[in-house]
């Protein structure tokens, strides 16, 4: 998965870009081993020093983030896992305590990690030593400090330009292993292509169709999706008639774990092929940021994160970067579904639940989710003039 340009220390008209593979890995029982206890002292680590910053502020008014050496001494099994791992947790504290301060209303503040999370992971970074790079991608696996060659399942190869920046081991509750191997790169800067009216589209976020574009267009869910939901909350049903602990109980319990797993992957699939579609059809798209969170409190009787539309505003953007085309956020709180398109009034008695509606201005017929969408376009592009004039 592509990531985002980093425009320092690169040339002019170049910019520096990440790539990310994602692929299973096969251990063995010793790397296996290994892993867990890599899992779990990156896991203490971040506790006690999440713990020590705490405590050392609460008495000097200061914040400190001690380096795990410190830790070393008082706990030696931490000796037995890659360093590399355990500064990366350092480095990880240290950035969320930097985005909390920064910005306490998007981030969060700390909190301490548990065994019960939905996911282990630790990342290592590769280092540059005279013998070459600590982290190698062979054709035989992954060549890691202390766990030595991993076995991995490429399904494409990266560059030979691409260096391998780092490697982040995770395991799911279902117990599968993958790695995420970030590679750098330096790259010709896109040429930024300029929006029109015509080559522009705007999304409104719905529940049962998954957007609305301004043409009036929904993607076409695949049936797959539904299927596979259904058959969740069947084997839910019959998780919730077992005696919890027994043997049948467990795997009942494993089975659901894939399920989700599944789901997950059909959301995320279906969401690179929508965002890629339209990345590649228009030359600049209209998106309300409005915090889905917030949303699925207030219609509690809706999964809307299910859908996975945030994830899906996520691809979208970066796809859309990637090609020097604009990804545009709209303010959620215009009144995009409340105006009339075709002449701009403001219907402020609309119910919220009426899919279709007259303008009592002008008597033109709307449906909602289009017209809201067509709202969401035009505001788009009218702030995008204002930032160009600005500038």
């Amino acid at each position: 998965m592509p990531g985002r340009p980093k425009e320092r220390g690169v040339q002019s008209g170049r910019s520096s870009w990440h790539t990310v593979f994602k692929v299973p890995v096969y251990p063995t029982p010793e790397q296996a081993e290994l892993m867990e206890k890599t899992f779990g002292c990156c896991r203490y680590l971040w506790n006690h020093m999440l713990s020590d910053v705490q405590e050392f502020y609460a008495a000097t008014d200061v914040h400190y983030l001690p380096t795990p050496a410190r830790y070393k001494k008082g706990a030696p099994f931490l000796k037995e896992v890659d360093s590399q791992a355990l500064c990366a947790v350092h480095q990880s504290l240290r950035k969320a305590y930097l985005d909390f301060f920064r910005n306490p209303k998007v981030f969060q503040y700390p909190k301490p990690k548990t065994k019960k999370a939905r996911k282990e992971s630790f990342t290592v970074y590769s280092r540059p030593y005279h013998t070459g790079p600590s982290i190698r991608l062979t054709d035989a696996g992954l060549q890691m400090p202390k766990l030595g060659l991993l076995r991995v399942r490429l399904y494409r190869k990266p560059l030979h330009w691409w260096s391998l920046r780092s490697v982040t081991i995770t395991k799911t509750k279902t117990g599968k292993y993958f790695c995420s191997i970030t590679f750098g790169y330096e790259t010709k800067t896109p040429e930024p292509v300029s929006p029109t009216p015509e080559r522009t589209v705007g999304l409104n976020y719905s529940m049962a169709r998954f957007y609305v574009d301004s043409n009036g267009d929904s993607p076409e869910l695949p049936p797959q999706m539904a299927a596979a939901r259904e058959k969740l909350a069947r084997m839910q049903s019959r998780l919730s008639r077992m005696q919890r602990g027994s043997k049948n109980y467990e795997a009942q319990l494993q089975r659901v774990r894939l399920q989700y797993e599944h789901i997950a992957n059909q959301r995320r699939d279906f969401a690179h092929q929508q965002s890629r579609r339209i990345a590649n059809a228009w030359d600049a798209v209209c998106v309300r940021s409005a915090d889905l969170n917030a949303m699925a409190r207030q219609l509690q009787g809706g999964n809307v994160l299910d859908a996975g539309f945030g994830m899906f505003r996520t691809f979208l953007r970066y796809k859309l970067e990637r090609q020097g085309k604009q990804y545009i956020d709209v303010d959620p709180y215009a009144p995009a579904a409340k105006t009339c398109h075709a002449c701009g009034g403001v219907n402020g008695q609309l119910p919220p639940r009426a899919r279709t509606w007259v303008c009592p201005h002008c008597g033109a017929q709307l449906i909602r989710d289009e017209n809201t969408a067509r709202n969401i376009r035009d505001l788009g592009l009218a702030d995008l003039s204002r930032r160009s004039g600005a500038a």
